[in-house]
């Protein structure tokens, strides 16, 4: 059955309002699991140090925190088959019963992670069960994002932009609280309390959030939109079959949101490792990043739905295709709290105007009926190759080059492709 693309006006979405009477609770679900997803996503990565030592201990410290970064990686495989499995079922069955079902799976990882003994008491179980306990929040992560996003934008199918623009004001916050925990673990506690019991905290916290967002999702209804529209049985191969230039734009276009992420979520390594700097005085910084994308995401958002998502998402990459190497650069030579701040803004400024534009353009390119399943594949996919290796792609290239400054190859590798996809969808698939 071929699914022929429709304007919002031919649209069943013509025949309902605005916004929906239940669209700021569907907020409300969305951003909770959500920030769940990443808060645990954050957390790993911001301890990355402190794992190594406990799960993965070898004599080189390098080789540590790259084996513990490659595991933080290996869950980003099963990103992908959960963005088909649980995607295919927010289209078949509704977007609810995807987001009820992934939350519950990334509450099982997370109490894994919080409980699991060291490779000090268990021998070789502990990683290994790390290692699982990141597969299981890999498969729910990989159906959060579409599902989530859909639940959102079918709620209030006008302002698209700034509804979905949610989603990333929750990324924002995961950051804002991972990097908070950071520098007050590490300027409060003692490297023995830390690596003891300290680095177990913001799991644990991590788990108190999720029952919440459990049992709202759980009373939620169905987004009105997908309930008015006929669901396909076979999204996979509908996208397969008549959207794969859809699926690839899309997925380009994930690409500088997932750099630019996971640099912010990098640099607290990257600042103690290569600058000298204290980890207090690096999470310091990236709090300013979350709390510029926690607040201004609802801005660009409803900018977005004024001026298109393209011009906010070609700017930003533009910019960091010519102000990273700079900027790296300049700090390198001048590596000072205020410095390290003065990026870390100019990174998440840069960030929220890509980011928050993003999934309402993910949205426009998918019809409702293999919305979920597309944007869950795009946006997962990109995820996985740009995303999950990150720490250690880039680890490895300022090892292998010895400069500092590799990490910009990085970026601006993403930002071009990310341009490309941009000006794909707006030439291609005429998005605005």
């Amino acid at each position: 059955m071929i699914i022929q693309e429709v304007s919002p006006e031919a649209s069943p979405v013509s025949i309902l309002p605005d916004h929906h009477p239940q669209t700021w609770r569907a907020v409300i679900s969305s951003s909770i699991g959500n920030a769940l997803e990443w808060f645990d996503v954050l957390i790993y990565s911001a301890f990355a140090v402190t794992i190594a030592k406990l799960f993965f201990p070898t004599e080189n410290q390098t080789v540590s925190l790259l084996i513990t970064f490659a595991t933080f990686g290996v869950s980003f495989f099963m990103r992908p088959l959960g963005a088909v499995i649980l995607g295919a079922y927010s289209d078949r069955v509704g977007r609810k019963a995807a987001l009820t079902l992934s939350i519950l799976l990334m509450m099982i990882g997370t109490l894994m992670i919080a409980v699991m003994p060291t490779y000090a008491s268990i021998g070789l179980w502990a990683p290994a069960g790390i290692v699982l306990a990141r597969l299981i929040q890999g498969f729910s992560a990989g159906g959060e994002f579409g599902s989530s996003t859909a639940f959102l934008v079918e709620h209030a199918p006008h302002r698209r932009g700034f509804f979905s623009s949610w989603q990333v004001a929750s990324q924002g916050l995961s950051i804002l609280l991972a990097a908070s925990f950071g520098a007050v673990l590490s300027s409060q506690l003692s490297p023995e309390q830390l690596q003891g019991w300290g680095w177990r905290l913001p799991f644990i916290f991590g788990l108190l959030i999720g029952p919440a967002g459990y049992y709202i999702r759980r009373n939620l209804e169905e987004s009105p939109e997908f309930s008015a529209t006929n669901a396909t049985a076979t999204p996979l191969r509908d996208i397969l079959t008549f959207h794969k230039e859809r699926l690839l734009i899309g997925t380009g276009s994930v690409i500088m949101a997932t750099v630019s992420v996971y640099l912010v979520i990098y640099m607290p390594t990257y600042a103690v490792k290569q600058l000298g700097m204290t980890s207090a005085a690096s999470f310091s910084a990236t709090i300013l990043a979350g709390a510029i994308m926690m607040f201004f995401s609802p801005l660009v958002g409803h900018l977005s739905d004024k001026y298109g998502r393209t011009p906010f998402m070609l700017a930003s990459s533009i910019l960091f295709v010519v102000m990273t190497y700079p900027l790296f650069s300049y700090l390198s030579v001048n590596p000072s709290f205020l410095n390290l701040l003065l990026v870390q803004g100019i990174i998440g400024i840069l960030m929220t105007m890509y980011f928050a534009s993003m999934p309402a353009l993910l949205s426009d390119i998918f019809p409702v009926q293999t919305r979920g399943t597309g944007m869950s594949l795009c946006y997962n996919i990109a995820v996985m190759i740009f995303g999950g290796f990150a720490g250690m792609t880039i680890t490895w290239l300022i090892a292998a080059t010895g400069n500092k400054l590799a990490v910009t190859f990085y970026v601006i590798a993403g930002a071009i492709l990310s341009v490309i996809a941009t000006l794909a969808a707006r030439h291609r698939l005429r998005l605005r």
